[in-house]
């Protein structure tokens, strides 16, 4: 609806600066060599600084998964223990097996 609203003011606006960018053009197409070695330079420096993001964000990634392991393992590690003295405490008052000769 605001595309239709809009399309007179865009049709008008378009026309009057028609003859401005034809003007232009000559410019933009003299600029378009830089443009394209510009691209060229930055695929060239990605390609180059790639491999040593990807190793860094796998590190993150890893030091990011010990550190939630830690934060919810951490505060059950009493109760771990209250189970290991309480298996302990089992097994050291149970009698032995008797063995069969």
């Amino acid at each position: 609806m605001v595309y239709l609203l809009t399309l007179p003011f865009r049709i008008l606006f378009g026309l009057v600066l028609l003859p401005f960018a034809l003007l232009a053009l000559p410019f933009a197409l003299l600029l378009l060599p830089f443009l394209i070695l510009r691209f060229v330079v930055k695929a060239a420096v990605a390609l180059v600084v790639l491999p040593f993001v990807l190793f860094i964000g796998v590190i993150v990634c890893v030091a990011l998964a010990i550190a939630f392991s830690l934060a919810i393992l951490v505060p059950l590690l009493p109760f771990a223990l209250l189970a290991f003295f309480v298996w302990a405490v089992v097994h050291a008052a149970s009698r032995p097996a008797p063995t069969i000769i």
